[in-house]
């Protein structure tokens, strides 16, 4: 009894298919610079924002939207970018928070792409609590 090579051709086609999509994943997804306030006014286009809350105001579901400003991560070096966003604002949202919206600048305010905010959670990235 010898088998149909069918089940082989449809393996092969299948796990090339993923082959293609991890690459093209891989080389799409580096495409959206990820970027902080302090380098927000050298780049043009849709990038990725990142920085620490310093202020909050407004409705993100409001026709003017949720506005806040961030600031560097790491260092305060003294840059600022208002941001404008509208949609889901996370739970751990808040001011000293880190967070990450994906957007373009406007006539000097960010503004995001409605539901793209973020958070990261310090949480997650402190170090364990030692016992003493």
């Amino acid at each position: 009894m010898r088998r149909s090579p069918a089940r082989l051709v449809i393996a092969l086609s299948v796990a090339a298919a993923l082959a293609v999509f991890v690459l093209y994943t891989s080389i799409a997804g580096a495409g959206t610079p990820q970027i902080q306030p302090k380098d927000l006014a050298q780049h043009t286009g849709v990038v990725l924002l990142v920085g620490k809350v310093v202020s909050t105001g407004g409705d993100s579901h409001s026709p003017g939207g949720m506005r806040f400003v961030l600031r560097d991560v790491k260092t305060d070096s003294g840059a600022r970018a208002r941001v404008v966003y509208h949609g889901t604002v996370p739970d751990p949202y808040r001011v000293g928070r880190e967070v990450v919206v994906t957007g373009t600048l406007r006539h000097g305010v960010f503004v995001a792409q409605d539901g793209s905010l973020t958070t990261k959670c310090p949480s997650k990235y402190a170090p364990a609590k030692s016992k003493t």
